[in-house]
């Protein structure tokens, strides 16, 4: 067994999942936390600085966009300067002549009178803060998820995204593959986690979600026989053809942009393997992708659902999962068993799965 507590963050784009655990420790004894998202906290500080009309600085390193980059289309509108460093900026768009065109200006050194704001998925200085407040002992091993689009300048990310799901599944789709202690050169936001927290293990957030709701008891039964997991996420909906060890299909769509009749619809077809890429890329939705090997299976129709927004999955015939108990930390629950799995160490829920 490992010495010293770990640390799984599971970084979405509305909430971030903090799981505390120590070796030996049951799982309802560790520390749990539901916090909101990184970029929702800068976007807060962001509009603070916006009513204030004060000129902002972004610096640090890239981090997840979303509600961020509302905030600063916002200050802009507002006729109000933003500033950012280049590698900060990158949070915007992995493109810095487009985000000059929009109004950011790019520079290495915060301009006088410009407020600071320190980008990042991981907010070390503040978790150590809380930790202490509450006499819980800081972490010596970390686990994150961040969802990347990867680095593509100059085409769609969503494009670029999907084709590495595809380069997944056509290298066999082995679920082990798919965390990283050295996360590949194009996932940027990966990488910036990494450069943060050296020796964390990265995964993407998709893929710790899945890997936790197959922890769930409910799925562990049908997964030799083949299931589906469905992480129904407050920004993405993804869900996967799952046998064994191996993936063998994957569909991903922006949640905003479900209902629960198209969902269902969706994975329907899905899980029938007639589901074309082109159609959910079209819908801008990410795509779907389904490996030549599963159509010589039997569907995969049992179907465990996990996710901050799993009531969109209400029409189709489910099972809610509760992975260790919380579904609000499945990523979390990934994260660990991925870290503890990469390290060679016994797991500890298996006897429960």
């Amino acid at each position: 067994m490992f010495r010293g507590p770990l640390l799984a963050v599971d970084v979405g784009g509305g909430t971030q999942d903090l799981f505390l655990w120590e070796p030996g420790q049951r799982v309802e004894n560790a520390v749990k936390l539901v916090l909101p998202a990184p970029t929702v906290v800068v976007a807060r500080r962001l509009r603070r600085l916006t009513a204030s009309r004060k000129p902002a600085f972004l610096t640090g390193r890239l981090m997840g966009g979303g509600a961020l980059t509302g905030a600063v289309r916002q200050h802009l509108n507002q006729g109000l300067p933003i500033y950012a460093h280049p590698q900060a900026a990158l949070t915007l768009n992995d493109n810095l002549d487009r985000i000059r065109q929009c109004g950011v200006v790019i520079t290495d050194v915060p301009p006088p009178g410009a407020d600071s704001l320190v980008l990042g998925d991981v907010d070390l200085e503040a978790l150590r803060h809380l930790l202490a407040a509450c006499e819980v002992p800081f972490p010596r091993h970390f686990a994150v998820a961040v969802q990347d689009h990867g680095f593509s300048p100059d085409a769609s990310n969503r494009e670029f995204r999907f084709r590495k799901w595809q380069e997944v599944l056509e290298q066999g789709g082995k679920l082990g593959d798919l965390a990283y202690f050295e996360p590949p050169a194009c996932f940027t936001r990966m990488r910036a986690v990494a450069e943060a927290l050296p020796g964390a293990l990265i995964m993407d957030t998709c893929s710790a979600g899945m890997r936790g709701a197959l922890l769930d008891p409910e799925a562990a039964k049908h997964r030799e026989a083949g299931l589906t997991v469905v992480n129904v996420g407050n920004a993405h909906t993804f869900a996967a053809l799952v046998k064994g060890d191996r993936l063998f299909g994957i569909y991903e769509h922006h949640t905003g942009l479900l209902t629960p009749a198209k969902l269902a619809d969706h994975l329907d077809r899905f899980q029938k393997g007639r589901l074309k890429h082109e159609e959910v890329f079209a819908d801008q939705g990410h795509g779907c992708a389904i490996h030549p090997d599963y159509h010589r299976l039997t569907p995969f129709r049992f179907t465990v659902i996990t996710g901050p927004q799993r009531k969109l999955a209400r029409d189709w015939p489910g099972v809610f999962a509760a992975p260790l108990g919380d579904m609000m930390l499945t990523g979390c629950f990934g994260l660990a068993d991925a870290w503890l799995e990469k390290n060679q160490l016994p797991r500890p829920w298996e006897a429960d799965c």
